[in-house]
């Protein structure tokens, strides 16, 4: 049977990356040649450049594919409170692709250029208050009248830390570290303390409007399932360089989805992918499913979500949020404090 135009680039894009991920895996990324992998995949170079623009984006492409499609244990041991659950996150990460030899040269790719470091550096951010809200969840702390929410995005930020760290010295000095004394650490973490309050985010306009809300089905990346953000909430969507904004539509106590943009989509989309994915599939194998944090996180690659949010035009410093009620799209902020303003709903303005 004939495949259509849309198959035929699907099955294309899927031997592109089979091919890939066999050539990084022998000669590592620096010695892979384009050439090599479009014969290994029957293919013309051409055929490869029409899918990836280059290697490096091909090379992000490999591994966040590999880490989307990682199985998750039949019977995840979670952890009950922090320490059990950092124990436990940290077990899965050191058995994941993080200590896989075709990750090594990851971490120098991401380093070479500010394209690629600016939004690493936002994502991280993303990670860690992702796994401050479930830390947080499992251990909710009482806040003080008139204070700002205690939260525990700093010491979420030391794991990923130790995490990360661990994943670099597994594959640049392999056997220097023992990978369960990297759980045992983590699981002390749990005990650190360091003071940390959300400080006060900008204030935004928030205007009115009144027009459908009919959002595309995406991958949650969270959850890591398909899902259409169609019920009220608040849908903030950012460039890569501002993703840690969406904390401030988070605090405010609104039911977020979070839609992640670039103006380089082919090459960065894979790298935001990656890098949300990683902790999110050891963080489903970690903390009880009542903990998981309850923003949607989806990476647009498309710019469909977007675009259904009235912002058809994106780009790495993106930062939209409009509320949803009833299936309309009642409010809309731009600019720093968008997130938070649409989710408080303050300072409107007709």
């Amino acid at each position: 049977m004939r495949l259509s135009r849309v198959e035929a680039q699907e099955r294309n894009r899927a031997r592109v990356l089979d091919a890939a991920r066999e050539e990084f895996a022998e000669r590592g990324f620096r010695d892979a040649k384009i050439d090599t992998i479009a014969r290994r995949a029957d293919l013309t170079r051409g055929a490869v450049y029409s899918n990836f623009p280059g290697k490096r984006a091909l090379y992000f492409a490999v591994l966040a594919d590999l880490v989307e499609r990682a199985s998750t244990p039949a019977n995840p041991q979670r952890g009950p409170d922090v320490r059990a659950a950092l124990g436990a996150l940290a077990r899965a990460w050191v058995t994941s692709l993080s200590h896989d030899a075709l990750a090594r040269d990851f971490m120098p790719e991401v380093v070479a250029e500010e394209v690629t470091r600016r939004p690493f550096t936002q994502l991280l951010k993303l990670d860690a208050l992702l796994l401050s809200l479930a830390m947080e969840a499992l251990e909710p702390a009482a806040t003080p009248p008139g204070s700002p929410p205690f939260r525990m995005v700093r010491k979420a930020e030391v794991v990923l830390t130790a995490l990360h760290g661990a994943s670099q010295l597994a594959t640049a000095a392999p056997g220097f570290l023992e990978p369960f004394d990297v759980v045992s650490a983590c699981e002390q973490l749990a005990g650190l303390e360091l003071g940390d309050w959300w400080p006060p985010p900008a204030e935004a306009a928030v205007r009115t409007e009144d027009r459908p809300w009919t959002p595309p089905t995406a991958v949650d990346l969270v959850r890591g399932g398909q899902v259409t953000p169609d019920e009220d909430g608040v849908v903030v969507v950012l460039g890569l360089n501002r993703l840690a904004a969406v904390e401030e539509a988070v605090r405010a106590g609104a039911r977020v989805t979070l839609a992640m943009v670039t103006g380089t989509p082919a090459e960065l989309a894979p790298l935001a992918r990656l890098v949300v994915a990683q902790l999110c599939v050891s963080l489903r194998q970690a903390f009880p499913v009542a903990a998981w944090p309850a923003v949607r996180v989806v990476c647009d690659e498309t710019g469909a979500l977007a675009g259904a949010a009235g912002v058809p035009a994106v780009s790495d410093e993106t930062e939209t949020a409009v509320r949803v009620e009833g299936g309309r799209i009642v409010a809309r902020a731009e600019g720093s404090g968008a997130g938070h303003a649409v989710s408080a709903g303050t300072r409107v303005r007709t």
